[in-house]
C-alpha cells in the first residue's frame, strides 16, 4: 500500500477509482513540476495497486517481453511463439505471478519515444504499454540472436520507455538460436540495456540451443525425458526473479526509492557528475 501521505492526498481528491485515475492522468499538466516529481511514482503505484482484483492483489506480476518480429523463415519453425508459450507456462506454474505479454510487433520502429509526448497526446497503444509496464513488478525478456546481439524488436520496445517504468524491479534473460549456441551472445548484450534502465538482470539466465528441437508449436517438451531438466533449469532463473521481485515489491511500500533518486526529467546532462 502506498504511503499515508499519498494516500489521504487521494482520498482528498477522489470519491471513486476512475475519477482519480482521471486525475493522475492530468497531475503532470495541472499539477505543476514540483507536485508531479513529488507524487508521480506513488500515484502510478496506487493506481496500479488499486486495479487489481482481490484474488490478485498478493500476486506478483511479470510482464513478459518478446523481441522476435518474424513471421516466416527460413529457418523454419518460426521459433518465439513456442520459447514464449514455454516461458508463460513456466512461470505460471510458480503459482504466485500473473503474465502480461508483450510483443515487439505491437510496435513500429521507434519515432517518437511515449515519455516525448505532451500527456494528453500519447497515442493509446503507447498509453496501454507504459501502463502494462508500470503494473509490472518483474520483466522477463526473451530475444533470438541476430548477429552476436539482441534483435532489434525487444530493443525497440525498451528505447520507447523510459526507465521511470522499469527501475527497482528485477528482470529474467531468456534467449533462444536455432543452433548451438543458445543465443547467448545476445543475452550478454542485453544485460548492460536493462541494468542501465535500473531493472537489473537476475544472475542465472535462460539459453535454449536448437529451440526447434526442444519445444513444439505449443511450448511443450518434445522429448518428455527431457521436461523435467528443463523445468529445473527454468525454475532456477524464475525463482531468483520471484525472490527479488516480492523483495523490492514490498520494500517499496515502506521506502519510495524515487525520493533520492528521481526519474531524469529532461536532459541526459542531469546525469552528470559536479565536476562535469
Amino acid at each position: 500500500e502506498p504511503n499515508r501521505e499519498c494516500r489521504l492526498s487521494i482520498s482528498k481528491v477522489v470519491s471513486d477509482r476512475r475519477m482519480y485515475r482521471q486525475r493522475v492522468l492530468g497531475l503532470a499538466e495541472n499539477g505543476g513540476p514540483s507536485k508531479t516529481s513529488r507524487y508521480a511514482s506513488l500515484a502510478t503505484a496506487w493506481l496500479c495497486w488499486s486495479s487489481r482484483s482481490t484474488s490478485t492483489d498478493a500476486a506478483l506480476q511479470v510482464a513478459v517481453l518478446s523481441g522476435s518480429t518474424r513471421t516466416d523463415g527460413p529457418p523454419r519453425p518460426i521459433l518465439a511463439p513456442r520459447v514464449g508459450s514455454f516461458v508463460k507456462d513456466a512461470l505460471v506454474k510458480r503459482g504466485n505471478i500473473v503474465v502480461t505479454h508483450i510483443e515487439a510487433s505491437s510496435l513500429t520502429l521507434l519515432e517518437k519515444p511515449e515519455f516525448a509526448f505532451a500527456k494528453s497526446g500519447v497515442p493509446a497503444h503507447l498509453k496501454k504499454m507504459h501502463a502494462d509496464l508500470s503494473c509490472a513488478d518483474a520483466f522477463v525478456v526473451i530475444t533470438p540472436e541476430y548477429n552476436h546481439a539482441p534483435c532489434p524488436g525487444v530493443v525497440n520496445i525498451l528505447n520507447h520507455f523510459g526507465s521511470s517504468v522499469f527501475g527497482f524491479k528485477p528482470s529474467a534473460i531468456v534467449s533462444y538460436s536455432a543452433g548451438q549456441w543458445g543465443g547467448t551472445r545476445a543475452a550478454h548484450g542485453l544485460r548492460p540495456i536493462l541494468s542501465e534502465l535500473g531493472c537489473l538482470p537476475v544472475s542465472a539466465m535462460i539459453h535454449i540451443p536448437h529451440a526447434g528441437q526442444v519445444f513444439d508449436e505449443n511450448g511443450d517438451v518434445l522429448d518428455i525425458t527431457e521436461q523435467e531438466k528443463w523445468d529445473r533449469y527454468a525454475q532456477r532463473c524464475f525463482s531468483q526473479l520471484e525472490w527479488w521481485g516480492e523483495a523490492t515489491k514490498q520494500h517499496k511500500q515502506i521506502v519510495d526509492p524515487t525520493v533520492e533518486s528521481p526519474a531524469f526529467q529532461s536532459t541526459p546532462s542531469e546525469r552528470n557528475s559536479p565536476a562535469s
